[in-house]
């Protein structure tokens, strides 16, 4: 089979070579699925870096979410069987044309839904599910920031906001994005490059605060967002995209912009910081990650989520592709198609 490997660390054009490799081995409780595709994710862009701690071994296979047909199972694989078409979220390995994947990472998916669509489910909405559902509770009014609102787990976290009836921040860094947030119905689009999302929200929130900040990019912003948080408030960390800046005085700011806190200051404010890694829910609480794939596939037929696709590219653009969303000129999802 064909796989994207990553051979050494870097920009995209050096990092990345397509290769003939041997088909993956599967475990009990996998399944092997024959890929139309797969989906990027900002992680992808900081493993290539260098900057992924989790990231295999080089030369590596990365990726996390994948669309395609079950070719063969071992095992217990619950209601999963071959010939079914999935989506699925992969501990690694989704760069290529055969995945072996945790049943509890797949979820049936019907054949109308298109490629991105359904590959947007996995990494990004099953995050956002998550993040919205299981690690907080929302209700009509509450207040939400959600940071990188165009992104696709932002899409996917404003859709769910409005959904319930929030009001709804979204900061993003064009008039495009802007544009985009409007249409999505984000009641308060911010352009953190033109504006400052702290000054904005502050005043009119006032000492009433934010009930939720969701943030993808770490570093400062966490910082103002946790200052943002009323009482009662929680702070839902689920990414680190300031980290793409690799320079050594970038590193030291992002990690010097997060702030020290104090377990004393959480009780006092009531106040909470939460992080989020799919990758340790998945290995971690696999009956987790599959309720809410399970949840996200529903939420898509029932129409109450429609998954944004940014853009689709060939594998023979995937480094145009990773630089595309590198230089975060995406909306939704990414993805790359085989054929």
């Amino acid at each position: 089979m064909k796989a994207a490997v990553l051979v050494k660390f870097g920009k995209a054009e050096n990092a990345i070579e397509i290769k003939e490799v041997p088909n993956p081995t599967l475990k009990d409780g996998q399944v092997l699925i024959e890929t139309e595709g797969f989906g990027l994710n900002y992680a992808d862009i900081m493993a290539i870096q260098g900057d992924y701690q989790d990231c295999p071994k080089l030369p590596a296979v990365i990726g996390y979410d994948v669309v395609g047909r079950i070719k063969e199972t071992k095992g217990d694989v619950g209601d999963l069987a071959v010939g079914d078409r999935v989506t699925a979220m992969t501990r690694f390995g989704g760069y290529a044309e055969m995945v072996a994947a945790e049943s509890s990472g797949c979820a049936k998916i019907k054949e109308y839904v298109e490629t991105g669509k359904a590959m947007a489910l996995t990494t990004q909405y099953s995050t956002a599910y998550y993040c919205f559902n299981e690690v907080v509770n929302l209700y009509a009014g509450d207040k939400v920031l959600i940071q990188a609102a165009a992104g696709g787990v932002g899409t996917a976290l404003v859709q769910m906001a409005l959904d319930r009836g929030c009001e709804v921040y979204g900061t993003c860094g064009s008039d495009d994005k802007m544009e985009y947030l409007k249409q999505l119905g984000v009641h308060h689009p911010i352009n953190y490059n033109k504006q400052d999302f702290f000054e904005i929200i502050k005043k009119e929130v006032g000492t009433a605060g934010l009930d939720v900040v969701f943030d993808a990019v770490g570093g400062s912003s966490a910082k103002k967002g946790f200052k943002l948080l009323g009482s009662g408030g929680r702070l839902v960390l689920y990414g680190a995209a300031s980290m793409t800046d690799t320079s050594i005085i970038g590193k030291l700011g992002m990690v010097a912009g997060f702030g020290l806190y104090h377990p004393v200051q959480f009780m006092m404010s009531s106040k909470a910081i939460i992080g989020v890694n799919m990758l340790r829910i998945g290995d971690d609480r696999p009956n987790t990650l599959k309720r809410c794939l399970n949840e996200v596939v529903s939420l898509l037929e029932e129409r109450k989520i429609d998954p944004t696709v940014s853009k689709v590219f060939k594998i023979d653009q995937l480094v145009e592709a990773l630089n595309y969303m590198k230089d975060r000129k995406s909306m939704g999802k990414v993805s790359i198609l085989w054929k």
